[in-house]
């Protein structure tokens, strides 16, 4: 058994040794022993946990605005599910099991079975498997690497057609459309801001401004 010590709760996270691959990880997410706090995730063949808390306005505030324009999006049109974070995926072929801070299944791929929804022991659904549309990941100082490099590969093997990537922790804003192609996941140009994707057949600006008591406010723009 791995014990993981979080300092800030005072408490730890034990992660049992029967725990060795995506598919005892997955056993595992879906007993009553595993913790309903924190990141946990199964990525390169190990089971990571991060109870870093997420940041206010750089991390929650876009997540939401974000999460506001997709949501009304994909329901007024009826385009499909778009969930925020808290749904686990899982991809057999990638080798990943991860809750990303957002994710979109259009119609065609639910009634295609490209993704399933699977059904937990205690009963209610509990998780997806297979290649969502869109996948969304913010940015904290505790997942540059993750965000930008390994979940950028896995999400490629996982056949997911966009990840958007947006960094709003430093001065420069950056909202990245990635498209995915044959060879990896190409960047979709930006035109005065905005940037075109292709599963939602819209271009998108993410803004980010002060609101009347001076804190970050962030807009996502469409057209």
């Amino acid at each position: 058994m791995v014990v993981f010590w979080d300092e800030a709760r005072q408490r730890s996270i034990e992660v049992p040794s029967w725990v060795n691959d995506l598919e005892s990880f997955r056993r595992w997410s879906d007993d009553k022993s595993f913790p309903e706090e924190g990141r946990i995730y199964y990525l390169d063949g190990k089971v990571w946990v991060d109870m870093s808390k997420e940041e206010i306005f750089a991390h929650v505030g876009v997540k939401t605005a974000i999460a506001l324009v997709l949501a009304a999006l994909v329901r007024g049109e009826r385009m499909g599910q778009f969930y925020t974070d808290g749904v686990y995926v899982s991809n057999v072929s990638a080798d990943i099991s991860n809750k990303p801070d957002g994710l979109f299944i259009s119609r065609a791929t639910i009634r295609s079975k490209r993704v399933r929804f699977t059904e937990g022991v205690r009963g209610g659904y509990i998780e997806l498997e297979g290649s969502p549309d869109m996948v969304l990941e913010i940015v904290s100082d505790s997942s540059v690497k993750k965000d930008k490099i390994r979940l950028r590969e896995k999400y490629w093997k996982a056949r997911v057609k966009e990840y958007w990537l947006v960094d709003a922790r430093g001065e420069n804003l950056q909202f990245e459309v990635y498209r995915r192609t044959p060879r990896g996941y190409r960047p979709q140009r930006h035109r005065d801001g905005w940037v075109e994707s292709k599963v939602y057949g819209k271009s998108f600006r993410l803004v980010r401004a002060l609101d009347e008591d001076g804190h970050p406010e962030f807009t996502l723009e469409m057209k």
